[in-house]
């Protein structure tokens, strides 16, 4: 069974970081591109972070870019955000996914993803 868990979402004040964590089951991580999504009350889900299989290559949306940092560990079958400088407009349910193989449309695209986590909630308020 395929399975990706979010874990490391809560409350924190603006200025604060938090590590989100993502664990993968069910199929093997070094193939898989790992893309990290979130979605606001009445917003878009939008692409945050993705990094590739093949070469660890990682991209990030302008809005995160310098705050944000993905990483993973193939063998523990993780994948991390380490999120940094957080602003109230990060506030959102955190998710990651995975896809096989290149990307097509695009990494902030959605339906590229096969595989989903259930999210993870951050709230970044004073």
């Amino acid at each position: 069974q395929v399975q990706l868990v979010e874990s490391g979402g809560g409350l924190v004040q603006p200025g604060g970081s938090l590590r989100l964590s993502c664990a993968a089951s069910g199929f093997t991580l070094d193939y898989y591109n790992i893309g990290w999504f979130r979605q606001a009350p009445g917003k878009e889900r939008e692409g945050v972070s993705c990094i590739r299989s093949s070469d660890d290559t990682t991209y990030y949306a302008n809005s995160v870019k310098g705050r944000f940092t993905i990483s993973r560990d193939n063998t523990k079958k993780m994948v991390y955000l380490q999120m940094n400088s957080l602003k109230p407009e990060d506030t959102a349910v955190y998710y990651c996914a995975a896809r096989w193989g290149e990307y097509h449309s695009g990494w902030s695209v959605m339906k590229e993803y096969e595989y989903w986590g259930q999210g993870t909630q951050v709230t970044v308020s004073s």
